[in-house]
C-alpha cells in the first residue's frame, strides 16, 4: 500500500494525541532499528503474581476519562500510571514502566479497530500506553500501534504513520509463515513475529455474538490471516489455542483494556442501547484473568438490565484457555485490586 504524506492538520492531530508525556521528545530517525531481532528479548522483572501467588488484575476508574469530546487522554495517562504502579508495587508510574520495559525494546501496541468507533480501542488509550512506554525510555520510533487493516485504523481515528515518531501500521495482507497449534492454523502478523520484541495488548471490552465477549484473547483474531475460520463452536478451542502459541504468549508484557465505555449485549458491532459508561481501565499481566474479570463486569451489568448472564457455560473458551496454560480463569484465584 502506497504511503500518503500527512497534511499539516493531520500532523497537528497526531501530535495532540501524543499527550504531555511525549512533549519535548526529539524527532528521531526513521525505521525500527532495534527490531532487527525477531526473538523476544530478556524481560525485566515482572511481578506477575501477588504474594499469595494469585495473578493480579487492577481496575482503575475515574469519571474524568470521559468528556464531552470523548476520551480525555491526560486522564487516561494518569489512571494508567496509577494502575501499573499498583500492579508492580512501584512507587510511581514511571518506575513501574521502567520495571516492565527497556529502552532497547521495540513494543507493539495491538488495538482492535474492526467495527469502527464506539466499539474499538480509542486512539487516546493507545497513545496513553505509548506515553508510558516512553517513560521507560522506549524511543517513539520503536513503538508500533497496529491492527490488521489500515482502513480499520483510519475509521477509528488513527492516522497511519511509517515515518518519524510513533508508528501506526497495519498488516494489510502481508502475513508471515503459517503456525499451527491444535486445531488453530493461521499465518501470523509479521509485525508480531518480526518487528517487535514486546507486546502490549490493548483491546476494548464488549460482548460478541459468537465468542460471548471480546477482550484480550479475542483481540488476537486481528493478529492472523484467517479469523473467519476460528469462530465455530463459539471460538472454542481456536481462541485458546491461538493465545497459547509462544509468539503471542511469550511476547505479551502487559494488558491494558479500554473500559471507558462498554457494551453488554449485541456486538461485535455497535449497539448504542446496550452501552454503558464504566470510566475504567483494566490492567494486568495475565490476559485470561483479565478476560475472566471482564466477563464478570459484563454479567453484572446484564443482571442490572434484567438480561440473562453469559457465564462460563456460554463463554466456553475461557475454561479451554485455562486448561491450555494461557492463564487463570478462577475468580477466587485472581487478586482483584480496585483503585
Amino acid at each position: 500500500m502506497e504511503e500518503k504524506k500527512l497534511t499539516r492538520r493531520q500532523l497537528l492531530k497526531q501530535s495532540a494525541l501524543l499527550g504531555t508525556a511525549a512533549a519535548g521528545l526529539a524527532i528521531l530517525s526513521e525505521g525500527c532499528s532495534a527490531a532487527d531481532s525477531v526473538t523476544t528479548q530478556p524481560q525485566p522483572a515482572n511481578p506477575d503474581k501477588s504474594a499469595s501467588g494469585k495473578p493480579k488484575v487492577v481496575i482503575v476508574r475515574d469519571k474524568s476519562i470521559l468528556g464531552d469530546d470523548g476520551i480525555n487522554q491526560k486522564a487516561a495517562e494518569q489512571m494508567l500510571g496509577r494502575a501499573v504502579a499498583k500492579l508492580t508495587g512501584k512507587s510511581s508510574g514511571a518506575e513501574a514502566w521502567k520495571s516492565l520495559f527497556k529502552p532497547t525494546d521495540v513494543v507493539g501496541i495491538k488495538v482492535n479497530c474492526l467495527f469502527g468507533k464506539g466499539v474499538s480501542t480509542h486512539p487516546e488509550i493507545a497513545y496513553a500506553v505509548a506515553a508510558g512506554l516512553q517513560l521507560a525510555g522506549v524511543k517513539p520510533e520503536n513503538i508500533i500501534i497496529w491492527d490488521r487493516s489500515t482502513g480499520d485504523l483510519v475509521k477509528c481515528g488513527y492516522i497511519p504513520n511509517k515515518g518519524a515518531g510513533i508508528k501506526v501500521l497495519a498488516d494489510d495482507g502481508d502475513w508471515g509463515n503459517e503456525v499451527k497449534n491444535g486445531s488453530f492454523h493461521g499465518r501470523l502478523s509479521k509485525i508480531l513475529t518480526e518487528k517487535i520484541t514486546a507486546l502490549v495488548n490493548v483491546p476494548i471490552l464488549k460482548t460478541h455474538g459468537m465468542a460471548g465477549i471480546s477482550c484480550a484473547l479475542k483481540n488476537h483474531y486481528g493478529s492472523f490471516d484467517n479469523p473467519g475460520a476460528g469462530h465455530k463452536g463459539g471460538c472454542n478451542p481456536w481462541l485458546a489455542e491461538l493465545n497459547a502459541i509462544p509468539q503471542i504468549k511469550d511476547k505479551t508484557r502487559l494488558v491494558v483494556v479500554d473500559a471507558a465505555r462498554l457494551q453488554c449485549d449485541g456486538g461485535p458491532g455497535l449497539q448504542v442501547k446496550y452501552q454503558f459508561d464504566y470510566y475504567g481501565l483494566l490492567v494486568g499481566f495475565d490476559p485470561l484473568a483479565i478476560d475472566r474479570v471482564g466477563l464478570d463486569i459484563i454479567d453484572q451489568q446484564r443482571k442490572q438490565m434484567g438480561r440473562e448472564e453469559l457465564g462460563l457455560e456460554r463463554v466456553k473458551w475461557i475454561a479451554t484457555a485455562a486448561a491450555s496454560g494461557v492463564g487463570e480463569a478462577d475468580l477466587s484465584k485472581i487478586e482483584l485490586i480496585k483503585i
